[in-house]
């Protein structure tokens, strides 16, 4: 039997109901259940690949190719487990379902309303996530089905983006009224609701935030079971006391959530205040097992971490007003505290300007103060020479360096420039013109943006790659001759001036077996200069981190 919990937002968003729904997860997976979990994105954007990271964070980007939110992220490193496309649902991909189903005659001739069909939708899709695709291997679809329904998850957490009081939302929440009036002894509701603490009033801690957020939700005709009020302190008694009075819920139900030094300590905060067996009481299920015993030994770990060590990240996706946004880069830098903490160290991490090298390249000494230096993924002409700038910095300084995707195609720009003698190498992608276009666009990738075909059309999802043996890289994944990792881009290195760079000392540590495209590059008599054409960040977890980032860490220590 499946169950579900739906998970909305009350007050604002951004208090971290991702992590909320990543850490009730694996809570349920320590006491023996198969759990997975869905994102529900109220845009009408079909997926997040359109969108502008500084507006809606980084776009994370599944095994099977699907670029969503980040929170899906959030769950594959907390479960430990991949999560598909299957899992994440837009109101684009909603109505666009509906739309092609009426054009097609599925519905038989009839009226097609927005109420009942569009939840309806919606429903369909939450329920075929219940199926667990861990083993997806890229076989066909009827394959996939198939082998899921012999694996069905007992839980699914089901986030519903925004806030209950968003108009969007209101549709999404119509399904969770109908999913529930279907199944009333297996679908739960949780509101995470933000608890503020003005300092203009005596510093008290206020419930009626949560209480009018609890109001909206009722009007969709939803009670929640659980409130996980959030603050940044612990909730006392006499708070409880009121969400429960006012809000209509056990007191023992109003869960505290506050502020804590790492995400990872969420899922042992909740424990504290009994969340998963109370989750399980509504349910009428006991636990198979109580283990979290390896994620204690993490959080044990990093609190007697006392040494430090610096990362600089030279991007441009972080700035936005007077402040920085981190979850443009979430991924790349929760996959440099695995490593950091891997080897006993707490990362200090620095946003460090490209397009402020640009203007000013005598900034660049700044650079000598990070331990290591990490350009990242981005599309664009905007702070491309600073980011060349800080690569050869890097080179000749023999600092640290490691380059994602972009930062590959950057990495071989400034190579072919300073050290093959081609003065203006460059990509196409920001100098169409130029005479030697060392990285070029993918050739099937031609058509598509002359035709303007840009959502869901770069090279995207797992492929595989065959390493060099000898080289950094091919010791830092244990000595395998193939790994697999995750791409999204559309411009590479052009075949046509691999002999001259690799003549010149560039090694081409690993290529995809099936197309000859390059996918890591090394530079030798360097404590640590490598470059990918894929996103490692992606696959790295908190109990495994990626073996190059491990080693990206180790050189950092060294210097």
């Amino acid at each position: 039997m499946v169950r579900f919990i739906f998970v909305a937002g009350g007050v604002m968003s951004g208090i971290g109901k991702g992590v909320a729904v990543a850490s009730i997860a694996k809570i349920l997976k320590g006491k023996g259940f198969k759990v997975t979990a869905v994102k529900i994105d109220p845009y009408i954007n079909v997926d997040a690949g359109t969108m502008n990271p500084i507006e809606h964070g980084e776009v994370f980007v599944t095994e099977d190719g699907d670029e969503c939110d980040q929170d899906i992220g959030n769950y594959e490193r907390f479960l430990d487990e991949n999560i598909y496309r299957t899992n994440y649902i837009t109101t684009g991909r909603v109505y666009q379902a509906v739309i092609n189903r009426e054009r097609n005659l599925e519905y038989e001739g009839r009226c097609v309303e927005v109420v009942p069909d569009i939840p309806n939708e919606v429903i369909s899709r939450i329920q075929k996530a219940a199926y667990s695709q861990r083993n997806w291997d890229g076989s066909s679809e009827s394959k996939i089905r198939n082998r899921a329904q012999r694996s069905a998850a007992d839980f699914v957490l089901i986030e519903i983006g925004g806030t209950v009081g968003e108009y969007q939302n209101m549709l999404f929440l119509e399904a969770a009224r109908m999913m529930r009036l279907q199944r009333p002894k297996n679908v739960l509701f949780i509101l995470v609701s933000y608890l503020p603490i003005p300092s203009t009033m005596a510093g008290e801690m206020k419930t009626k935030p949560t209480q009018t957020a609890v109001r909206a939700l009722n009007t969709a005709g939803i009670q929640p079971d659980i409130i996980l009020a959030r603050a940044s302190v612990p909730l006392d008694e006499p708070r409880k006391r009121k969400i429960s009075t006012f809000c209509s819920v056990l007191k023992e139900d109003v869960i505290s959530a506050p502020d804590v030094k790492t995400i990872y300590e969420i899922p042992i905060n909740f424990e504290k205040e009994n969340l998963g067996n109370r989750i399980l009481k509504k349910f009428n299920v006991r636990p198979k097992k109580n283990d979290l015993k390896d994620w204690r030994k993490l959080i044990s770990r990093i609190n007697r971490i006392k040494q430090t060590i610096k990362i600089g990240i030279v991007g441009k996706y972080f700035e936005t007003g007077a402040f920085t946004l981190q979850d443009s880069y979430i991924s790349v830098i929760e996959a440099i505290k695995h490593a950091a903490w891997f080897s006993n160290r707490n990362p200090e991490i620095s946003w460090l300007s490209a397009e402020n090298y640009e203007e000013n390249p005598s900034n660049l000494k700044e650079l000598n103060n990070f331990d290591a230096i990490i350009v990242p993924g981005g599309f664009g002409k905007r702070g491309v020479e600073g980011k060349i700038k800080t690569i050869e910095y890097c080179r000749n300084q023999k600092i640290p360096f490691l380059g994602l995707c972009y930062g590959l195609q950057l990495a071989v720009v400034e190579f072919a420039r300073n050290v093959c003698g081609l003065k203006d190498a460059a990509s196409t992608e920001f100098s169409p013109n130029t005479p030697y276009p060392v990285i070029d666009v993918m050739l099937e990738q031609q058509s598509l943006l002359k035709e303007k075909k840009y959502g869901g059309t770069m090279r995207l999802g797992a492929y595989k790659c065959k390493l060099k043996k000898g080289t950094r890289s091919w010791l830092a994944y244990g000595k395998q001759d193939i790994i697999s990792e995750r791409h999204r881009h559309r411009y590479e290195v052009n075949n046509d001036f691999r002999e001259k760079l690799e003549k010149e000392g560039m090694i081409m540590a690993g290529v995809n077996p099936e197309r000859n495209l390059v996918e890591i590059i090394e530079l030798p008599h360097h404590p640590f200069f490598v470059a990918t054409q894929f996103h490692p960040e992606f696959k790295s977890r908190p109990l495994t981190p990626h073996p190059l980032f491990r080693e990206f860490i180790k050189a950092a220590i060294k210097k």
